[in-house]
């Protein structure tokens, strides 16, 4: 996957250079509309080979709360400049200096918080061998996982249960078929907001 790394060193790289002016509309945006707070949101993720490192994103919740590790659509939470910006994926930008730095890639696993990386059993662990991405064949298919975890009367179990264990399978599938062509795919349609075919299913 020498490629692959190359790539994101450079990519993230111009990412950084040409998505500065934007990246800093949406942290005087945050400063003006969100101002209890600190414009970034920093937590301790668990990356290649188990490794803990810290991902960096744009804030977009309140300060003081006390809500689940899992979001949900229309939380109080959320702020709504917190929403917009998790609606189009602004809040993630700040995640090009992850990738730059080598603890991710565009293209991966999201990366978990220590409790549910805990989880993952077995064969399941060798996804933790990949960097976790920006995007992913997982993070596709749950595109409206917000909006899919408030339509049902449990979230958390919904998720646990359900769409957990599916992006496992789906994460395990792109480690053992890994191409690099797909990789370009599944970036090209995160940015344009389209689905493709992957793993026998339209994600």
């Amino acid at each position: 996957m020498a490629v692959k790394y190359l790539f994101d060193r450079v990519a993230s790289f111009l990412g950084l250079l040409i998505l500065w002016p934007v990246m800093l509309i949406v942290a005087l945006l945050i400063r003006v509309k969100m101002g209890n707070g600190g414009i970034l949101f920093k937590q301790q993720r668990i990356g290649k080979n188990g490794e803990a490192f810290t991902i960096v994103k744009f804030r977009t919740m309140e300060v003081n709360h006390h809500g689940s590790s899992v979001s949900v659509a229309g939380e109080s939470r959320i702020t709504k400049l917190g929403a917009v910006l998790r609606k189009y994926k602004l809040d993630e930008l700040p995640e090009l200096w992850n990738v730059f730095k080598g603890e991710m890639s565009f293209v991966g696993p999201r990366p978990d918080v220590p409790g549910y990386a805990d989880r993952l059993q077995g064969e399941e662990r060798r996804i933790l061998i990949l960097r976790p991405g920006i995007t992913g064949p997982a993070s596709l298919k749950y595109r409206n996982e917000e909006e899919m975890l408030a339509a049902v009367d449990d979230p958390q179990r919904y998720n646990d249960e359900i769409i957990y264990p599916d992006k496992v399978r789906l994460n395990l599938y792109y480690l053992d078929n890994y191409s690099f062509l797909m990789d370009i795919r599944l970036i090209v349609a995160t940015v344009l907001g389209r689905r493709i075919r992957y793993a026998g299913e339209v994600i």
